[in-house]
């Protein structure tokens, strides 16, 4: 078996173990309204986590992500709620400053050899800044587009439905997959986190794709600002704490090395899917209060970190195409 393919395999299989279990524990747990609620109740997570698994995979880190989505949800209100904005203007504009500010927080990682880590935390705190200066408070979407989109669902049979911030979920991942395996970009990602030295010998043009893979995830940020808008009718400066180390975790958890090179965006999916899971599994549960998910997935975690360190003590990484 390709050693590579196993944290993917064993990803599936946590997820299918914890699905299986809670819909024995647990009645109506199996039905596909909880499947589908799965998609729509954890998109916000989704989609940051997607453009998260594109930077790791570059061998970096964004720690500015939940910051930029809670910067968005109150710049897209406030030009609505307060400016009259038609609603796909000020979408417009969040998801071009959302993929400017993480081309720039990549550009100033590769221009000046700056540590990934502490540029993003930087970013962090100046989106968290921003999102405060243009509103202190929660600010409600009131228009009919808005309403419209939050209304509309793609019927699955019964009463199971996929709202459209699960839609744009959804979508992002169709997308990722085609980029991160089918274009040379992809391919060059892989190569840049594999080893930026050995990128640069192949002539392959890492000063440029360094930014855009941070462009990317300001742009997946900012878009997963739009489903929680959606998700929520509202922006709120304070949405999102936390929301980098839970992408982060679910990345990982899908099995993408942390030190780059090797993963799968369908990991980064199941690693979803298994936080939705548990947590719908302690609203079924009704006992246990919500800081079981913290340790079920820290615990997921740290199995996962070790057997990425048991990977590569064996051959050498290479892309995972």
């Amino acid at each position: 078996m390709n050693r590579k393919l196993l944290p993917l395999l064993m990803t599936a299989g946590v997820l299918v173990a914890l699905f299986v279990a809670a819909s024995c524990m647990y009645p109506g747990f199996g039905s596909a309204r909880v499947i589908a609620n799965l998609f729509s109740d954890n998109a916000v997570l989704g989609i940051v986590a997607i453009g998260m698994t594109f930077v790791i995979l570059s061998g970096g880190i964004d720690l500015s992500v939940g910051s930029v989505v809670a910067c968005t949800t109150v710049v897209i209100a406030t030009l609505v709620g307060q400016h009259h904005w038609h609603p796909l203007a000020a979408i417009g504009v969040a998801l071009v400053l959302g993929t400017g500010f993480g081309w720039l927080q990549g550009g100033l990682i590769q221009r000046y050899e700056l540590p990934a880590f502490l540029v993003t935390l930087g970013g962090m705190f100046l989106a968290r800044g921003l999102a405060f200066v243009v509103n202190m408070e929660s600010v409600g979407i009131r228009h009919g587009f808005y309403t419209a989109a939050q209304e509309f669902s793609l019927p699955l049979g019964g009463k199971a439905a996929l709202s459209s911030a699960a839609m744009l979920f959804l979508a992002l991942f169709v997308l990722g997959l085609i980029v991160a395996h089918l274009t040379v970009f992809g391919r060059n990602i892989y190569a840049l986190g594999g080893s930026a030295d050995s990128a640069r010998l192949m002539g392959l043009p890492v000063a440029r794709t360094r930014p855009a893979v941070y462009a990317v995830s300001g742009f997946c940020s900012a878009l997963a600002g739009v489903a929680a808008t959606l998700y929520t009718g509202s922006g709120n400066p304070a949405m999102g704490v936390g929301l980098e180390l839970d992408a982060i975790a679910a990345v990982v958890i899908g099995g993408t090395l942390l030190t780059g090179g090797v993963g799968y965006l369908a990991g980064t999916l199941l690693g979803v899917l298994i936080f939705g899971t548990i947590q719908s599994a302690l609203i079924f549960d009704g006992r246990l209060n919500s800081w079981w998910l913290r340790i079920a997935i820290g615990t997921l975690l740290l199995a996962f970190i070790l057997l990425q360190r048991f990977l590569t003590r064996g051959p050498a990484r290479g892309s995972a195409g």
